[in-house]
């Protein structure tokens, strides 16, 4: 009952409501971080941002990063633009790590930064992003942007004429180039790219580690293994019955293979080119990116 709740004021809420109430929720939290949690560790740097592609474990990355852990060892709470209409002429402001940051590599580089920050781009195998938000645009995700649009088109479609048309949509908005661009461009100490499935998967743990240290978070051993079994899919799932809510939230790698046909396999090539090789050819733990001042 609560779920159903929830998700039918998702779905029938103003999207300028439910970005007020995210900015309070956000405010309030952070509020409470600054009274109560002890900062024991200073992060070194001014900024970390966090980009990412949709459909990449967002969600849980916000979770994972407001958590009084990473506080207790940074100084730094969260900050989404998108719940202040991206007023600030920075993006982000000082002291924060900014969550959400949807953009392709060049309008990163455009975005003004302090000298002292780092960043983690976190990309995924894309026909698994082109499953999960097949099924999260159809059944669940907030309506915001097109998302109504897209929903109605797959609904009054097959579910493979739905995924051949959501790949032609997702490639004329960019989200295929978006990874492209950050995974071609030449490394660079100040950005860390991570692979969902390192994140999510049996190399968690060293994963995780050697991200917050990129972003200058250090978390000992013990505490590191408490934030990520508070936040394991597993327990999210019991905690929120996420399943029956969001077809993201299972966190499945690989379920690309239960929903391509020979035909859905050829358009996805023809969309995104060479970019599976690229991937593929590419070291996780190299991968990391220049930027301009």
């Amino acid at each position: 009952m609560f779920n159903r709740t929830v998700m039918f004021a998702k779905q029938h809420s103003p999207d300028s409501l439910r970005v007020l109430g995210r900015r309070a929720l956000l405010e309030a939290h952070n509020a409470k971080l600054r009274i109560t949690v002890p900062v024991q560790d200073r992060c070194e740097f001014v900024n970390v941002y966090h980009c990412a592609v949709r459909k990449t474990a967002s969600q849980w990355v916000k979770s994972v990063f407001s958590d009084p852990i990473v506080y207790r060892h940074s100084g730094l709470v969260t900050y989404d633009p998108r719940y202040y209409g991206w007023k600030d002429p920075r993006v982000c402001p000082p002291q924060r790590i900014g969550l959400s940051l949807y953009f392709p590599y060049k309008r990163y580089q455009k975005m003004p930064k302090p000298e002292s920050h780092r960043t983690f781009f976190i990309y995924r195998d894309p026909r698994d992003l082109l499953v999960s938000s097949y099924f999260s645009t159809r059944d669940s995700h907030t309506p915001m942007g097109d998302v109504l649009e897209v929903r109605a088109a797959l609904q009054e479609r097959s579910q493979k004429d739905g995924m051949l048309y959501l790949i032609e949509h997702l490639t004329k908005k960019g989200m295929f180039n978006a990874v492209r661009s950050w995974v071609e461009a030449p490394p660079s100490e100040t950005i860390r790219i991570v692979r969902y499935e390192d994140l999510t998967g049996e190399r968690q743990f060293p994963e995780m580690d050697a991200l917050m240290r990129h972003c200058g978070i250090n978390i000992p051993s013990a505490e590191l293994t408490t934030l990520l079994e508070k936040y394991s899919f597993s327990r999210m799932n019991d905690r929120k019955k996420a399943g029956q809510v969001s077809h993201y939230r299972k966190g499945k790698s690989g379920d690309w293979r239960n929903h391509f046909d020979d035909d859905i396999e050829q358009a996805f090539r023809n969309a995104t080119g060479n970019l599976l090789d690229i991937l593929n050819d590419s070291s996780p733990s190299r991968i990391t990116v220049p930027e301009s001042r």
